[in-house]
């Protein structure tokens, strides 16, 4: 299976197009405009993700890295 290579950093991930501007942030791999906020948000952009899950298999997830506080 052959994919294709993501497109110029300059363009926004997809998922920034159904998403409010307030929930839009820089990925955390390639700084690449992306969904990162709120409600469905990740901190990676698709292409990013998909290099994730290449090296770390497909249930990588995502975990709260903020100090418990309380």
């Amino acid at each position: 299976m052959t994919s294709s290579p993501p497109p110029p950093i300059s363009e926004p991930d997809p998922s920034t197009f159904t998403t409010s501007s307030s929930y839009v942030g820089p990925c955390s791999g390639c700084q690449r405009p992306t969904h990162k906020f709120g409600s469905g948000g990740l901190p990676l952009c698709q292409w990013c993700l998909a290099t994730a899950r290449e090296n770390w298999g497909p249930a990588v997830r995502f975990t709260n890295t903020r100090p418990q506080t309380g």
